[in-house]
């Protein structure tokens, strides 16, 4: 009978000074709308024009290392992986449009900022 009281009395307390969890920001239609038709949109984009990731990472090394014997193989082997991983998050951008979340590349589409180098991040809610 104690261990049941015990048990009792430590879930009470654990439910006594848990912490809700609560959005941060109302998801009104218009901004779902705005997000999902900007996640088609970069989708489509990204899953078309991912193999511009190839020559941009070949002049992007050849900048960087100012040798065309180093920087050609290293920015061609980037430019592979970056062509996959946009045209896959492009794909799963578009898979997953009706989420209410950012697209997952940036920057968004390949022509925002040829200068700087891709990223890419997963599932981002932020403001």
């Amino acid at each position: 009978m104690k261990a049941i009281t015990r048990l009792t009395l430590m879930l009470s307390v654990l439910f006594l000074f848990s912490s809700q969890a609560q959005a941060s920001e109302e998801i009104t239609a218009d901004v779902y709308f705005s997000r999902a038709g900007m996640k088609i949109l970069s989708g489509v984009a990204n899953v078309t024009t991912g193999w511009m990731e190839l020559p941009k990472n070949i002049i992007l090394w050849c900048q960087k290392d100012n040798s065309i014997i180093v920087g050609f193989p290293e920015g061609a082997l980037w430019g592979i992986f970056h062509t996959a991983s946009r045209t896959g998050n492009g794909a799963l951008d578009l898979a997953t449009f009706w989420l209410p979340t950012f697209p997952s590349s940036n920057p968004l589409f390949i022509w925002d900022d040829f200068s700087e180098e891709s990223s890419y991040y997963g599932w981002r809610m932020g403001r």
